[in-house]
């Protein structure tokens, strides 16, 4: 038996590896992808073209349009005199916000009244939007507080030094400068695993159907158990190898710190790759072809990618939605992932993780083997 596993495993890797072009697609690709995502993929929004109307043209309007243009997160490229025009580049998409100073803004302070800052902002993205705003509100909110301080100092010095005050004091934990590509990394980590090793497995099964070879070994005196750890310990393999190439990647060109345990990580990876075979198996039993197949993967890929929390947090999905995030195990790994990469814990915390991960992987493995071999009578 373990001489024709073996025979099996060395006809695989001849198969994969014969081929220059196959050899960089299964390795090239993903550090590349690792690369492209791993800039790509943000939640910080910067540069917002943003357009300036100013029709109080006064000190205190041209201060607080000049901490916008020193801001990182606008980027005006517009300064416009009549209102109409906004629409005109909202629509074709020149800017995305638009803040327009009313005349008597300045009289409006001097008096001790509310000054109005109109803010016009295309929502069509509403992520986008909604960050800007807030972005808005806290530049709006400085100029705000700054103005009444300089007042009081001028009516009241002593009342001034009097005051109590409320100091916010942030130290956030794991990721002190708020980066959120420390968090993606990680996350990009699992969603190219989980592609790489699905369409492996499923594409390589499905292949022996199509070209009509399956039916020829299967006459051979190679088992049906045999056949399948010949077909899936090849890409378990290259799953690990890929696993090692991006997490470098992540670690030393990205930067994001490895607080945690090699061993944790490690064991994660395995458990999730096995998921993934699983999962490709079961998708080459139900698949005829390889446009099958394809279609097949991405019907699975993609909710998987969006039920793992990678950039919707779960908690904001609807109640069934979140239930149905318990099926995936992308979910368990990119908390592993993160766990182990920011906060450096271990099997102590992560144990659930790692526990549900093993129970989806062994369940997909037996339901896809007797798929298989069911397909196979």
């Amino acid at each position: 038996m373990l001489g024709r596993i073996r025979g099996m495993l060395i006809k695989e890797f001849i198969q994969v590896f014969r081929d220059k072009r196959t050899r960089f697609l299964l390795f090239g690709p993903p550090v590349i992808q690792m690369l492209v995502f791993g800039y790509a993929a943000t939640l910080e929004i910067r540069h917002v073209p943003t357009a300036v109307l100013d029709f109080d043209n006064s000190q205190e309007s041209r201060d607080l349009i000049s901490r916008f243009t020193a801001s990182r997160y606008f980027d005006v490229r517009a300064r416009l005199n009549d209102r109409r025009q906004v629409g005109d580049l909202i629509d074709r998409g020149d800017v995305i916000i638009a803040l327009q100073v009313n005349s008597g803004f300045a009289q409006d302070l001097r008096k001790g009244q509310t000054a109005h800052l109109q803010v016009i902002v295309d929502s069509s993205n509403s992520n986008t939007a909604l960050i800007a705003v807030g972005y808005v509100n806290q530049i709006a909110s400085r100029f705000s507080g700054d103005y009444q301080m300089e007042r009081l100092l001028h009516a009241s010095p002593m009342l001034v030094s009097q005051m109590p005050r409320l100091v916010l004091e942030r130290r956030p934990w794991f990721n002190t400068d708020l980066d959120s590509q420390w968090f993606f990394v990680p996350g990009v980590i699992g969603n190219l695993i989980l592609v790489v090793v699905v369409s492996l497995t499923a594409f390589a099964v499905v292949r022996e159907r199509e070209i009509g070879t399956l039916e020829q070994i299967m006459v051979t005196p190679i088992g049906r158990l045999e056949f399948i750890l010949g077909k899936t310990v090849p890409f378990f393999l290259i799953g690990l190898l890929d696993t090692t190439l991006i997490s470098l990647v992540g670690t030393l060109w990205f930067g994001v710190p490895f607080r945690g345990s090699i061993g944790v990580l490690t064991l994660g990876a395995i458990l999730f790759i096995l998921c993934m075979l699983g999962i490709g198996l079961f998708i080459s039993t139900i698949s005829m072809t390889q446009q099958q197949a394809m279609v097949s993967g991405f019907f699975f890929n993609m909710p998987a990618i969006t039920f793992s929390g990678f950039g919707t947090p779960i908690s904001s999905m609807p109640e069934v939605m979140q239930w149905l995030t318990y099926l995936d195990p992308l979910r368990y790994f990119l908390e592993v992932l993160r766990g182990v990469y920011l906060k450096g814990v271990g099997l102590e915390v992560l144990w659930p993780q790692m526990a549900a991960m093993g129970i989806f992987g062994a369940a997909m493995l037996a339901i896809s083997v007797f798929r298989f071999r069911k397909s196979l009578d």
